[in-house]
This record gives C-alpha cells, structure tokens and sequence, in this order.
C-alpha cells in the first residue's frame, strides 16, 4: 500500500525542545544545557507515568495532567535537581518560550513539497491543543498542516496504542498508508509496532534502539522524509 499521510510528532521534530537552552543558561548560568535535558526527560517520563498508571478511563483518569502542566512540573523538578530557585516570573518567561520553540530550519521546505505530492499531512503530539496550535501558528506551517491532532482528549499519552490509531482513523486509512516521523527514537518504536512505517529523524546521530524492529527510513533532517517518499 503505498504512502498517503504523512505524520509528524511535534516536540523534537518539528520544534527543537533543546532551543530553550540559552534562556535557560541566561536566567541559571552555567546550568541551561543540564536543565534543558533534565527538563525533557522528566517530561516524558510523566507522560509515561501516567498512561502505565492509569490506562483505562479515557473521561475519569484519576492522574491526567494536561502536557502543559506536565511541562511546567517538570521544569519545577528539573530546577529542584540542580538546587536553584524557582522564581515565578522567570517560570513565565521560560514557559511561554516553550510555547514558542524554535522550529527546525527545513521544516516548511519539505513540508511543502509533500502538499505539492498530493499527500495528506498531519501533527500527531502529545500537546496540548493550545500549545500545538500556537506553537504551529508562530512556526509558520499552518498552510501545510491538514490536521493538528493531540492525544488530550484520549487523556493517554504515546506510546499507547490508542494514541497512533488517531491520525488513521481521522484519514480512514489503514496504518500502512501512514509514514510516521519523529525526533524520538521511543516514538518511532511505538509507532512501529503499531503499524505505521516510520522514518526517525536523528539529528543527535543516536544509535537506533535496540528493542523491536529499526525504523524502516532515517536521516539527520526531515528531507529524510522526501528520500522515504521517493523510494515507496
């Protein structure tokens, strides 16, 4: 079957995460590139948290958080690790540049020319919807996103299995018509045992995970996702 969506994870692919770095090292010199990365990590791992621990109540979770909160806890966290204080107006500034990430230079070439293929594209995030839709909005990539789609309204977060059949039920496809990218090798792998044909975009040149099957495309950038294309 060949390929008719193509669906993009957000945060780490489409919006460089690590881009709050030099804000970070500007309000806590000689801490911005630690916080950054402990604040992404703890992000995703309330995020994992929360799907493993209480899985099965889409409307009553008795532990969903929004990813926004999740943000800002986590960044509460990552500040508490390294010992500094947390001040309230430097929280709002460093949270409303989360809102506004930095994209990645080629996103809106290649956006694009998958349009100018005729194929659908969509955002599958664990976002907010707030937050996708301003984070899209600034970027820029509004006319080259058919469909924003955030798992909120599951009140699961990715990898569960729930969250990828979103991007194929709202295209009504099956998911090998779908090529998932994304920035995270875990995302790649879910998105993979759930039936999506995958392209990781390895900026950080990591080694593929060793558990389950590699990605079936990679490349350091998102024209890895043109060179799949051209080659299905």
């Amino acid at each position: 079957m060949s390929i008719r969506v193509v669906a993009f994870d957000a945060y780490g692919t489409l919006f460089d995460v690590y881009s709050v770095a030099a804000l970070l090292e500007r309000h806590y010199p000689g801490h911005g590139a630690t916080l950054a990365a402990v604040w992404r990590d703890k992000q995703m791992e309330y995020t994992r948290l929360i799907s493993l621990s209480d899985p099965f109540t889409p409307t009553g979770s008795r532990f969903y958080r929004s990813f926004w909160d999740i943000t800002q806890l986590a960044l509460r966290y990552a500040l508490a690790k390294q010992g500094l204080a947390n001040e309230e107006t430097v929280e709002r500034a460093l949270m409303d540049a989360y809102g506004q990430l930095q994209a990645f230079a080629e996103n809106q070439a290649v956006l694009t020319q998958l349009k100018a293929l005729g194929l659908s594209t969509a955002i599958l995030s664990n976002g907010s919807p707030e937050m996708l839709n301003r984070a899209v909005s600034h970027a820029g990539l509004a006319p080259w996103i058919d469909q924003v789609l955030s798992v909120d309204g599951l009140r699961q977060y990715k990898t569960m299995p729930v969250t990828y059949a979103m991007v194929t039920e709202v295209f009504s496809v099956e998911p090998q018509a779908v090529m998932f990218v994304s920035g995270n090798g875990w995302d790649i792998m879910g998105a993979n045992w759930f039936g999506f044909e995958t392209c990781w975009i390895n900026r950080a040149g990591l080694p593929v995970e060793t558990l389950g099957p590699p990605p079936h495309h990679q490349g350091s950038d998102l024209t890895a996702v043109l060179k799949a294309i051209s080659r299905d």
